[in-house]
């Protein structure tokens, strides 16, 4: 069974959609109640055995490397105030998993800047997280599509069904045959209109990726932006192997998105034993 220890995290982008407030901050650290959405992946790759991670930042983002270490200063100031369970917590994340970082230089897309952590992947398969995509489940995610890698032992990638009026908005595949929930792409569609496919089936951030993807993205042709095309090497890839979609079970937040943000913030809070009651009356306040 083949093992996968890595993961990769795109964390390089503007973030024009949260705009002004992610003009100095990171999009990927804004929280969600109290934890930052880059921590809940980083928890979520770790949850699923991930060894490993790779943070693939830029320009502005130093404050994602700041969060994942050590800070002297507050643990100690949080140890002469006695306050064990909040140093417990700070202690917790320097800890989660090994973190290194890449830095990509120009805002060339996503797979430009997977292209920048080929290096540490040693010819193995790995997993990819995009920081837009939260899924809250019994079974993380990216379990979910490292035990479909290591059925199919070839490239997986997460689907959710979209909504008509959601489907320009998302890639979506077209299969050519199904077992269940996995089934094997015929064709990815860029955002195209619902009169355009009868499939559902949209792409949604997080991949496990066989190490031969590197080849594709290289040879990929770059867009008029300068910009790698997912679809573009995926179809490559498609064209002489077998690439499967996998419908994720349980909730997906897009937090990328401000009412996505919203949602997640309101869902996650309502699971908070110390918030949870009070949230909920004014709630019920707001709704009559």
């Amino acid at each position: 069974m083949t093992q996968i220890t890595k993961c990769i995290i795109p964390a390089a982008g503007f973030g024009t959609r949260f705009l002004p407030a992610t003009k100095a901050q990171p999009k990927e650290m804004l929280p969600i109640v109290d934890k930052p959405v880059i921590q809940y992946l980083v928890e979520e790759a770790v949850a699923s055995g991930i060894k490993d991670i790779i943070i693939i930042t830029g320009r502005g983002k130093r404050s994602i490397e700041d969060h994942f270490d050590a800070s002297f200063e507050l643990e100690k100031t949080l140890v002469e105030k006695g306050k064990t369970k909040e140093l417990a917590l700070v202690e917790s994340i320097s800890n989660l998993a090994n973190i290194a970082y890449v830095r990509q230089p120009l805002p060339r897309g996503d797979w430009d800047a997977i292209l920048r952590a080929k290096h540490f992947m040693w010819n193995e398969p790995f997993l990819v997280l995009f920081g837009d995509d939260l899924v809250d489940g019994e079974i993380p995610a990216a379990r979910q599509l490292i035990e479909a890698y290591q059925r199919k032992n070839s490239t997986v990638i997460a689907l959710e069904k979209v909504s008509d009026d959601k489907v320009s908005s998302y890639w979506i595949i077209e299969a050519k045959d199904s077992d269940n929930k996995l089934h094997t792409v015929n064709k990815f569609l860029e955002k195209p209109k619902a009169s355009e496919t009868t499939s559902r089936l949209g792409v949604i951030g997080k991949y496990v990726l066989s190490p031969d993807i590197f080849d594709y993205l290289e040879k990929a042709p770059a867009g008029k932006d300068w910009e790698i095309r997912l679809a573009d090497a995926f179809e490559l890839m498609r064209q002489e192997k077998d690439i499967y979609g996998l419908e994720i079970e349980w909730t997906r937040y897009d937090t990328g998105d401000k009412l996505g943000f919203l949602k997640a913030s309101i869902d996650f809070a309502l699971k908070r034993d110390d918030l949870w009651e009070d949230l909920k009356e004014f709630l019920k306040a707001k709704s009559l």
